[in-house]
């Protein structure tokens, strides 16, 4: 059953077939294999993967990152790490890292963090005359730290399919995603030096500095907002994604006054068809999940591991995060997560590893296929954006891959690095 499931849906997706449609005919074909075809089956499926409360969130994430956007928060953001930053030899490649890391806290999303702080830097680097393929790559390395530092969308589908704690699972993201900042401008800084870029702006004064904070500080207190009244209990991570949207729109329009009335059916469209997307994976997936289970495909997995680890934790993360890493670069993170994480969360529960843990390395790994080819979806953000072709930035991107699986390593044999903020809030 396990061979079936793996070639039907992999035949289907080589076909070109939409990955939500490629996991219901694959369903279709382990319900045949298992003589149990029902329609009505299929469909309260989906439907039961849909209707969770807790996926609110993914929509009013989605359209607060869009309203930012467009309400001139992400620019505000930009000139605010600038002012940090930008003084320093190839400042702008902090600058892109350091405004990531700011916008993560608030998309939880890695594609338009990408496109916001991309679209905004990328024409500037080029005039300054920064090599085009490494910036991209750099960049779209950058927007992967968007699903990982809290809020983020695969964690709490993770969180959902699980059963896990949202809000444990975004506390679990935080040293993460900062070791991954930090490792993509150690490597820009080598880079940098090599090239003899120069800094794209003076050290600021105190002055210069209170300055930059007080035009940013609208922008900058949404993601303390998000994260404080999530921690706090004030509300959970869906009332939270209200709150941002509700706050992002009010700065934006009345603060910033860049956000017109009239750009809102825009947005509004922009956000519906990324939930849309997801949502309806979510749905195919959890029927898929369904069949998966009854076919006992987790059961045949646990055992292939055990063969290969022999019983040892260590190993068994290993060849788990290989397999993540390989599927990673064919599928994209959402439904390889929604697919995986039902299979291999009770082989790491056999192993007696925390679900938290499990679920910050699985997001982890699976965003290293963002900018993996030949589906890295940011990737094609990127490339749009400069204007460049894949094979052009596949190269450029290889250190920046390195260090996110070193930070991968790393926090999959010292896990602490993961469960130390979360085991410090009783939620």
């Amino acid at each position: 059953m396990l061979s079936a499931f793996l070639s039907s849906l992999f035949g289907f997706i080589f076909l070109n077939i939409p990955i939500a449609f490629s996991l219901i005919l694959t369903t279709i074909v382990l319900m045949l294999f298992a003589n149990e075809l029902s329609s009505a089956n299929i469909a309260s499926s989906v439907y039961r993967g849909i209707d969770n409360f807790p996926l609110m969130a993914i929509p009013f994430f989605m359209l607060a990152g869009e309203i930012m956007n467009v309400g001139g928060m992400s620019r505000r953001i930009v000139n605010f790490a600038n002012a940090l930053v930008g003084h320093v030899t190839g400042g702008l490649g902090y600058v892109s890292v350091v405004a990531s890391m700011i916008f993560a806290g608030v998309s939880g999303s890695a594609v338009a963090d990408t496109s916001a702080i991309g679209s905004i830097l990328l024409p500037i680097m080029k005039k300054e005359g920064y090599d085009v393929p490494k910036s991209t790559a750099l960049i779209s390395a950058a927007g992967t730290i968007g699903p990982i530092i809290p809020p983020s969308i695969p964690m709490i589908l993770f969180g959902v399919v699980a059963g896990v704690s949202i809000v444990k699972l975004f506390l679990g993201g935080i040293v993460p995603g900062l070791l991954i900042g930090l490792g993509l401008m150690t490597v820009w800084y080598f880079h940098a030096k090599k090239h003899g870029y120069k800094a794209v702006s003076h050290r600021q004064t105190r002055a210069e500095m209170m300055t930059a904070i007080k035009e940013a500080g609208w922008a900058l207190m949404l993601p303390i907002i998000i994260l404080g009244g999530i921690v706090t209990g004030i509300y959970t991570p869906t009332e939270a994604a209200v709150v941002a949207v509700v706050y992002a729109f009010f700065i934006g329009m009345f603060i910033y006054k860049e956000l017109k009335l009239s750009a809102m059916p825009e947005i509004l469209v922009m956000a519906s068809k990324g939930t849309a997307v997801v949502l309806l994976v979510c749905g195919a997936a959890t029927a898929a999940g369904y069949m998966i289970t009854t076919a006992q495909v987790p059961e045949m997995l646990m055992k292939t591991l055990t063969d290969l680890s022999g019983g040892n934790v260590l190993l068994a993360m290993f060849w788990i995060n290989i397999l993540l890493l390989i599927v990673g670069c064919v599928m994209d993170l959402t439904p390889a997560l929604l697919i995986l994480a039902p299979m291999l969360l009770p082989v790491a529960e056999s192993y007696g590893l925390d679900p938290v843990y499990f679920g910050v390395v699985m997001c982890v790994n699976l965003c290293i296929g963002l900018i993996t080819p030949p589906v890295g979806t940011v990737l094609y953000v990127g490339c749009g954006l400069s204007k460049i072709s894949m094979g052009q930035i596949t190269k450029p991107l290889l250190p920046f891959i390195g260090v996110m699986i070193v930070v991968l390593m790393l926090i999959t044999y010292i896990p602490g690095l993961i469960t130390f903020i979360p085991n410090m809030v009783n939620r």
